[in-house]
């Protein structure tokens, strides 16, 4: 495993955990878990072959990583009732994203 692909999946624990700390200070451990627990979203790379591709971008690839879903995930943060599982997508979205830009730029 890369180093890139190291650094990725530490940023989807580090990147949650932070915004929970720093947003929601009175229930971070609940919040954090509520935006981990989010990362159920990746269960669609089962669908992909090769299973694993360090060098596949997920965005527009996977189908929960395309973009009329993203905009559903940016929805959900609108409300307070599901703000939490809409951020931690969000979140999930952006990180893959940056993911991508890195790949193409190295």
């Amino acid at each position: 495993m890369s180093a890139r692909s190291i650094a990725h999946l530490l940023l989807h624990a580090a990147v949650p955990g932070l915004i929970a700390w720093l947003f929601f200070r009175q229930q971070w451990r609940r919040a954090c878990l509520i935006m981990l627990a989010t990362m159920i979203v990746d269960l669609d790379h089962l669908l992909a072959e090769p299973l694993y591709d360090p060098n596949r971008c997920s965005i527009g690839f996977h189908p929960l990583h395309r973009w009329p879903a993203i905009v559903v995930y940016g929805l959900l943060t609108v409300s307070r009732r599901t703000r939490l599982i809409g951020l931690g997508l969000v979140i999930h979205m952006a990180l893959d994203g940056v993911d991508c830009i890195v790949m193409k730029a190295g």
